[in-house]
Formats: C-alpha cells, sequence, structure tokens
C-alpha cells in the first residue's frame, strides 16, 4: 500500500512517498480505502514535530474519506460499502490519513450521505466541525454581532464566514492578499482587511463605533495575537485554534485585565469531539448547513498524493485558496 511517510521531522522534503504494510482490522477497528485525503495545517506541524507524532517512521494527515473495506469484530456503527469520513482530534487519534487505505477506529467514522462527493468530503469535516464548535460551543455568536475572522480565505476560515454570515454576524475577514480577499467577500465578509496592516485595530474601532469586538477568531498565531487583543471590546474573547505563523510567545497574564478583563481561550478539536455522540451531533450540523446551501466547500486545489510535499509547500507560503486535497 502507498502512502506518505517522514522518518525524521523537518521540512517538505522528509516527505517520502513509499510502500507500508496494512494489517486485517482488529476489534473495533474498519479498513478504510481512502478516495479524497484533506490537508490541514496541524499536518505540517506534525511534519516539522511542533506536533509530535506517536513514533517515527509515521505516516501523516488527520482527514480522509473513502469506502469501508472491511471491518473487525464488534463493530456495528458502520458497514462494508459505506462511504465514510474522518476528521482530525477525538479519543486515540493518531495520524495516518496519507496513504491509500488504513485502519481507522469504526466509532470515529463518520457515514458521508449521496448528496456529498468524495472530494467534497475529504475536505470537510475537520473544517466544518472546527467551524461549528467555534461558532456554537467556544463562543456562542448572535444575530447583530460584530466578528473578526483571521485567514477568512483558508479552509477553516471559509467556513467560519459564510456560517457566521448565516446567523446573522457582521463578518470582518482579515486575508494576505487582494485575490484571497475576492474570495473572503464571495463568502460573505462583510468587511475585508490585509494582513500586516498596522491600522488592522483602528479599522475595527472605526467599524465598531470605538467599542471593538466581542470575539476575533485566529488561527494564525504569533503574527497577530497582539492585534487579535487589541481589536476586543471589554470583556472580549480571542480563540486561538491554530498556530501558522509560530507559537504564541510567553506574555504578561495582567495585561488582560488592564486591556478591559479580557478572555483568551485555545480551543482544541479533540476536546469538542470527546465521543462518538458528540462528534455525530456536530458532524450533523455541518452536514446541515452544507446540504441546505448555507455554506459551500470550496477545495482551490486537487494533488496526487505522491505530491504531498509540493502540497505542503503552497500551505506554508500561504498561497492556497479554500481546501486542498491529496488524491491517492
Amino acid at each position: 500500500m502507498k502512502a506518505v511517510r517522514v522518518h525524521a521531522y523537518g521540512g517538505p522534503e522528509q516527505l517520502r512517498y513509499e510502500d507500508i504494510e496494512i494489517g486485517e482490522p482488529g476489534p473495533g477497528e474498519a479498513l478504510v480505502r481512502h478516495s479524497a485525503i484533506g490537508l490541514n495545517f496541524a499536518d505540517l506541524h506534525n511534519r516539522a514535530g511542533r506536533y509530535p507524532l506517536p513514533s517515527l517512521p509515521h505516516v501523516l494527515g488527520g482527514e480522509a474519506a473513502g469506502t469501508v473495506a472491511a471491518i473487525g469484530p464488534g463493530v456495528k456503527s458502520v458497514a462494508v460499502g459505506d462511504r465514510v469520513a474522518y476528521a482530525a482530534g477525538g479519543p486515540d487519534f493518531a495520524p495516518g490519513a496519507y496513504a491509500e487505505a488504513r485502519l481507522f477506529p469504526a466509532d470515529q467514522l463518520i457515514r458521508v450521505p449521496d448528496e456529498i462527493d468524495d472530494i467534497t468530503a475529504g475536505a470537510l469535516f475537520t473544517k466544518g466541525i472546527t467551524a461549528q464548535y467555534l461558532l456554537k460551543a467556544v463562543y456562542t455568536v448572535q444575530p447583530g454581532e460584530t466578528i473578526l475572522v483571521h485567514a477568512a480565505a483558508g479552509g477553516v476560515g471559509s467556513f467560519l464566514t459564510q456560517w457566521a454570515r448565516h446567523l446573522g454576524a457582521r463578518v470582518i475577514g482579515v486575508v494576505s492578499s487582494e485575490e484571497k480577499a475576492a474570495l473572503a467577500r464571495d463568502n460573505g465578509c462583510h468587511h475585508v482587511l490585509l494582513a500586516g496592516d498596522p491600522d488592522i485595530p483602528r479599522q475595527v474601532r472605526a467599524l465598531t463605533a470605538g467599542e471593538g469586538l466581542p470575539v476575533v477568531y485566529d488561527s494564525v498565531g504569533k503574527d497577530t495575537f497582539e492585534t487579535s487583543l487589541a481589536c476586543l471590546r471589554p470583556r472580549g474573547l480571542m480563540v486561538s485554534f491554530g498556530s501558522a505563523s509560530g507559537k504564541v510567545p510567553p506574555f504578561d497574564l495582567f495585561t488582560l485585565n488592564s486591556r478591559g478583563s479580557l478572555f483568551v481561550t485555545s480551543a482544541a478539536f479533540a476536546w469538542f469531539v470527546r465521543n462518538r455522540g458528540e462528534l455525530l451531533m456536530r458532524a450533523a450540523d455541518v452536514l446541515d448547513v452544507v446540504l441546505r446551501g448555507v455554506v459551500k466547500v470550496h477545495v482551490g486545489a486537487t494533488m496526487p498524493l505522491k505530491d504531498a510535499a509540493e502540497a505542503h509547500r503552497a500551505l506554508e507560503a500561504r498561497s492556497t485558496l479554500g481546501a486542498t486535497v491529496l488524491i491517492p
């Protein structure tokens, strides 16, 4: 079976397209033959060692869609022939999606309805479920509120902006280029600002009558952390859910007090899909908004699995639009 593994942590050059052995499914497991594999920024962190892998060498990847080819003893949640997908996180999760097939805990698989094609399914659930818990669990976005989303033209950002607008929010998107600004507007952003502009907090204050925002969603990390805090109103919430530019450096907690008793949280996927019931509840909400056309899943590129290193370079360079899907 072909797969992409890393034998040592480092850059995209560490990715090796090679043969691996896959055994038969054990108790509670399913063998899933992949048709589409989602690319996520966490894959880059795994490759670089920022999110350490269970062992080396190891297959990368936290998201894929495919078909159940076999099931192990005791599996009741899926059957052979079911179209399924899975997303990064959850109990006992380990990377391993960059492969033609893999063994996977059956109770962490999501059935894919016929209306969703394979490529969309491969890009859907990590980003969609992340948007779901950010908008409805970490902070409950209300109609009439103004929110800010960094990386608004990315995979999660595109989902967040469309869904937040549907919920009645006024959405400010921050993007890194004019090309991405056009996509962000298409995705429902009422206002689009360019990343790196030191005037972003002032522009946000101008758009909110000087008050600031109740919540900022930040997947960029080091480069945007201070800007995100500066955009908040008193008792506002900064939601960190990624670190594309690097880890946020240590800071004086008392500054949250002096800036208006601000709140900061780091919202990790795994803590919002802690059991099958929670996973399926959030997945059902994602499928509902996609099937009703509330959210359109934008797949900006598909690439062969063997070209995973090229896909990593594009994502690191922030040259991707929407989601990227690898095809085994």
